[in-house]
């Protein structure tokens, strides 16, 4: 599984000019499930996301986990993160996981993000959506299971 965490300000996800999520302060979040992914590596990798120390503390130090703020999640789908850009001009996507699989695991990493008290915003898997938001640092972060 592969995210793409950004620490924002606010964030929401639109599909055919109508809101379809939004947040406030937390994270916004693209994932992409890929063939050699399981339920167990989603685990793993939603207990180091809802844990990583990437907002500030008092003294602006980045030592606060999502938990710890009260932050709220984004959650996108996004396979394009899956991209081969080795060879050629056009990247290729075939280590991505078919998409009855991939949405199975997208929403099972909702639901236990949620399960870990963070209130969470989705988009629609498979959909094209348009992304707002507000980068807050700028944070961004590459995570892979």
């Amino acid at each position: 599984m592969r995210c793409l965490i950004q620490r924002v300000s606010n964030a929401s996800v639109e599909i055919d000019n109508k809101t379809v999520g939004q947040i406030g302060k937390g994270l916004l979040i693209f994932v992409c499930v890929m063939i050699s992914d399981t339920e167990r590596r989603s685990e793993q990798l939603v207990k180091k996301i809802v844990n990583l120390r990437i907002f500030p503390d008092d003294r602006g130090k980045m030592n606060k986990s999502l938990i710890d703020v009260g932050g709220e999640a984004l959650i996108v789908s996004q396979f394009t993160l899956a991209a081969d850009t080795t060879r050629g001009n056009r990247p290729g996507f075939s280590e991505a996981a078919p998409a009855e699989i991939g949405r199975v695991l997208y929403q099972q990493f909702c639901r236990l993000i949620k399960d870990c008290g963070v209130d969470i915003a989705t988009g629609e898997f498979g959909a094209n959506m348009q992304i707002n938001l507000t980068n807050d640092g700028p944070v961004t972060i590459w995570m892979e299971s």
